[in-house]
């Protein structure tokens, strides 16, 4: 994508990855438009950063969407950019009984969200002269962590949609980039200051650069062997990882 002289919205745009590429693509001279659920957040990101704009958004309420989308265009027609970001990380316990409340919640939000944003936005999006959807997964979409099976199985789900998106997309304007960060030191899990986690800011400087590339996938060098992994032989990196986690877990 152009890093520049866009009109964005950006889901989860308050705190975390969300944050920090919507202030790194605003320090570019893009216009940002930030969503989330806290109007408090909202404000102090849009203050922090002056001319950045914001919207009030509960990602997992369709009604919501119709109604945001429909404003967005509204006041910003040059909107050419839908960075689908938002997303929640409950642990759970796939050996058990499960919340439903909460599996209805993780896939709402991470899978329904970005599909019911796409459709409010996408006829819009097809007629800029160029325009792109970036659809935020994770590298647990192809290495389940355990002990957070339904988020990762909700990324996993998102992966295969972009694939198809894509697709169907190809002789539009609109091209579609995916991407799948690794652990990144963000209040998404645990505590922040794992070392095992990446520092958000080389991690957001890093997917920049995957972003200007045109790249339909981009992965922080550090991610790659993680993302090369699905296969027929799969279950030895897998296994191997969550059993390394049950040993030095994280702290929450």
């Amino acid at each position: 994508m152009k890093l520049t002289g866009n009109t964005m919205l950006i889901t989860g745009g308050t705190s975390g990855i969300g944050r920090g590429f919507a202030e790194a693509f605003y320090r570019l001279g893009n216009q940002v438009i930030i969503a989330g659920r806290r109007r408090a957040l909202l404000d102090a990101v849009t203050e922090a950063n002056p001319g950045m704009r914001s919207v009030e958004l509960d990602i997992a309420d369709p009604g919501a969407i119709e109604a945001v989308a429909a404003g967005i265009i509204a006041e910003f027609p040059t909107l050419n950019v839908l960075f689908n970001n938002a997303g929640i990380m409950p642990f759970d316990d796939a050996s058990g009984p499960m919340d439903d409340a909460v599996v209805q919640a993780v896939l709402t939000t991470n899978l329904l969200g970005p599909i019911r944003m796409t459709s409010a936005l996408i006829e819009h999006l097809k007629a800029q002269p160029r325009a792109t959807i970036i659809n935020n997964t994770s590298v647990l979409a192809f290495m389940p962590l355990a002990s957070t099976a339904v988020y990762s199985a909700s990324k996993a789900a998102l992966h295969a949609y972009t694939l198809s998106q894509r697709f169907m997309l190809r002789e539009t304007c609109v091209t579609v980039q995916e991407i799948a960060p690794p652990w990144v030191d963000t209040g998404l899990v645990g505590k922040s200051g794992d070392p095992r986690a990446m520092p958000l800011d080389t991690f957001i400087a890093e997917t920049m650069a995957g972003l200007a590339t045109e790249a339909e996938e981009v992965v922080v060098e550090a991610a790659r062997p993680v993302r090369a992994n699905p296969g027929a032989h799969e279950h030895a990196m897998i296994n191997a990882f969550n059993a390394s986690l049950i040993a030095n877990p994280i702290a929450v």
